[in-house]
């Protein structure tokens, strides 16, 4: 029996690496998209690297040079990172590290790629849960996009459609983070600090959602040791 195909969008972070795990524990035949937008380091690029030589799955690294993203301070080196508590982080405001469009960019990639190659979905991991207020992590978006994928491709006048797979969308983050250790996941060598370095910050948004989830989840995290 042939394989289902499908495109993940793989940054090399905890979320995207448990839905990389998931969709080859659901049998899918995989590949994985990364992107180099400009941002401020390179070592999620190097963690999805990693990852996907351990997980066997062909990664595709794509650079992509959109001048107006420094409107971010993700990509902008000289805004500050925001240094939040967490009530601030989960209040619903869209914070500075919002990238303009960046998951409709990435998903229109993804559905290019997967259209090409008669893929089923294409996978990514938003989350509407532990989120920062970014506009493009909320399911009503994904749901209106989905049908706009599917009447401008090529796949469903073969008698399919692209599926937009968001498997953690409605999960908290220690959900998220058991989920992953269910599946094997290597998150040891995942990297989700927004600031670089040789050690997370600890202090960006994304450090403080990590660093709680793994307390909720009652386990060490392995990327700490």
């Amino acid at each position: 029996m042939k394989k289902k195909k499908a495109v993940v969008l793989f940054s090399g972070g905890l979320d995207s690496t448990t839905c990389l795990a998931w969709a080859l524990g659901k049998g899918y035949d995989c590949r994985a998209l990364s992107f180099n937008y400009g941002q401020r380091h390179d070592r999620e690029n190097g963690a999805a690297r990693k990852i996907a030589r351990l997980l066997k799955t062909p990664l595709y690294g794509i650079k992509l040079d959109f001048p107006w993203l420094k409107s971010s301070s993700l990509v902008d080196e000289k805004k500050k990172l925001p240094d939040l508590a967490y009530p601030e982080i989960v209040s619903g405001n869209v914070p500075s590290t919002y990238v303009p469009g960046r998951n409709l960019v990435f998903v229109s990639i993804g559905v290019s790629f997967a259209d090409s190659m008669g893929a089923e979905a294409v996978i990514l991991g938003p989350n509407a849960v532990d989120y920062s207020g970014y506009p493009d992590c909320r399911p009503a978006f994904y749901e209106a996009l989905e049908k706009a994928v599917n009447l401008g491709t090529q796949t469903p006048s073969a008698g399919k459609k692209i599926r937009l797979l968001t498997p953690i969308m409605k999960m908290s983050k220690s959900r998220i983070i058991r989920l992953a250790l269910k599946l094997g996941a290597p998150l040891e060598h995942t990297w989700s600090c927004y600031a670089g370095g040789d050690k997370p910050c600890g202090k960006c948004d994304s450090c403080k959602l990590r660093a709680k989830g793994f307390e909720e989840a009652g386990v060490p995290d392995p990327a700490l040791r």
